[in-house]
């Protein structure tokens, strides 16, 4: 389970993040992404870039239903909320959870 990371960086991003920054961090793969206005901010090479996937990937075999009280944090991604669940965020789509 593979996901591609498109490289999109936030313009205009003043804002540093990281420990005490004042937004939720949450473990994304190999790094950190920042919850702000909405969508997820990853640090990277001294400027801040939009956490977004490109294609799509179903996690497979994922049983468990998220949503409230399922015991995993829930993050605002753009128009939906992923779920951090071991180091990587599902998504609901159609009927699966896609890892983003």
């Amino acid at each position: 389970m593979s996901t591609a990371a498109a490289h999109r960086t936030h313009d205009d991003h003043t804002h540093s993040h990281g420990e005490g920054c004042g937004h939720v961090a949450v473990p994304h793969g190999d790094h950190v992404d920042y919850v702000h206005d909405g969508h997820l901010h990853k640090p990277h090479d001294g400027h801040i870039d939009e956490c977004v996937t490109s294609g799509h990937t179903t996690h497979v075999d994922h049983d468990h239903q998220h949503g409230e009280g399922c015991g995993h944090v829930a993050v605002p991604h753009e128009d939906h909320i992923d779920y951090v669940h071991d180091g990587h965020h599902h998504a609901k789509h159609e009927g699966h959870w896609d890892d983003h």
